[in-house]
């Protein structure tokens, strides 16, 4: 696996839901068969917490939930861990200087830390991105990473 990219939660719950899939978070599915994604320490509880407010509006099963953690728990997706100071400090302030939460602040750094392209379907994290110089994932790309 040579292609290492950062993904967002906005591609990844895409991939859970029918009434949000699309085009580009399918390519970005297809592309961990030979690539490798790479996401912040707060992934887990993002997926997981949009996942059970799906499950409590009745959006998803609770066996549907089992069976999509089964799928991302089989993809090549790393957690890169923060330390609290970091994410207090630099993550917060890259939050404030583009108006993101800080949520998606930790995507952006994490690329723009690694020199990785961001897979996103945020529109707000894809115009920081463009204005830090990071790129956005193009899952068409043969080598993008």
């Amino acid at each position: 696996m040579s292609a290492r990219f950062v993904v967002d939660n906005s591609v990844v719950l895409a991939w859970c839901f029918e009434d949000e899939e699309s085009s580009y978070a399918e390519a970005v599915l297809e592309r961990l068969e030979s690539a490798e994604a790479v996401v912040p320490a707060i992934w887990p509880l993002e997926v997981g917490n949009g996942l059970l407010v799906a499950e409590r509006k009745k959006r998803l099963s609770q066996a549907a939930v089992v069976r999509f953690l089964a799928l991302v728990g089989g993809l090549p997706i790393t957690v890169e861990q923060e330390s609290p100071e970091r994410m207090l400090k630099e993550i917060v302030s890259l939050a404030r200087e583009h108006a993101l939460s800080t949520y998606d602040a930790s995507y952006l750094d994490l690329a723009m830390r690694w020199g990785l392209p961001l897979a996103t379907q945020d529109t707000r994290l894809a115009r920081a991105a463009n204005k830090c110089k990071v790129r956005v994932f193009d899952p068409a790309r043969s080598r993008d990473g």
